[in-house]
């Protein structure tokens, strides 16, 4: 698996096969040989870098019908959790997988992430999206966490769900002393539900986070915040087992 990225910027996931684009076409043959580094050139004489494509690249260009959690939402969850190498992880409302992969490629070959979702369509997606990136430590499941979680001694599950709280007995038998929940959700009416329930379950150090990123613009008058931004996306939620 590959990235070319043109001119312009813009990326492409290629195959093993000729490559067209409105800059010309590159041979199959340029595309098998080539490697991290090089500058290939269409029959037309314009330039494409050869990328190595690290997670975000992939995800950025891959088949997905549904929003996912940004980086700096993942970045936060992993923060939190302490999520590393080794670790077994749930994760549930697959989407696309993206969040999935995230904590794969984390938790390294020593981990294991099971990603949960409910619609058989997005998991075909989410399994597609795993194998495509070469993944062996996630496995998706087309199934509802809210009706049991097979898996034990987890030591995070993540949901991203419309209703969480349905799963917080499960997850607190799920998971192993220490582990973590943590959960998605885009309205403060949910994190009010969720923080109530948490605690009545049992789960210690309760307490919602948001994120909010923004850019720094440079340019030859001055340097100040960028006027676009990611700003709300979601409440993080987190819950420990103790």
């Amino acid at each position: 698996m590959r990235i070319l990225m043109d001119e312009r910027g813009k990326k492409y996931m290629v195959k093993d096969q000729e490559f067209h684009t409105d800059f010309g076409y590159i041979t199959e043959e340029d595309i098998v040989s080539s490697k991290s580094g090089d500058t290939l050139k269409t029959h037309l004489g314009r330039e494409f870098k050869v990328i190595k494509p690290n997670i975000n690249d992939y995800i950025e260009l891959m088949e997905r019908k549904c929003s996912i959690i940004l980086p700096k939402d993942v970045g936060i969850i992993t923060a939190i959790t302490g999520l590393g190498s080794g670790y077994r992880v749930l994760d549930a409302g697959s989407g696309s997988g993206a969040t999935a992969m995230h904590f794969g490629n984390i938790v390294g070959d020593k981990g294991e992430v099971f990603s949960y979702e409910i619609r058989e369509d997005f998991a075909e997606i989410a399994e597609r999206n795993v194998k495509g990136f070469g993944l062996d430590n996630v496995e998706v499941k087309c199934k509802d966490v809210t009706e049991g979680i097979e898996e034990k001694d987890l030591d995070l599950i993540f949901l991203d769900l419309p209703k969480p709280w349905d799963a917080a007995d499960e997850a607190m038998a799920a998971l192993k002393h220490g582990g973590y929940i943590a959960t998605y959700t885009p309205f403060i009416e949910q994190i009010q539900v969720l923080q109530r329930i948490l605690k009545k379950v049992g789960f210690k150090e309760v307490e919602s986070f948001e994120c909010i990123f923004r850019g720094i613009e440079v340019t030859n008058k001055g340097t100040r915040p960028k006027t676009r931004m990611a700003g709300h996306t979601g409440y993080l939620s987190f819950g420990r087992k103790i």
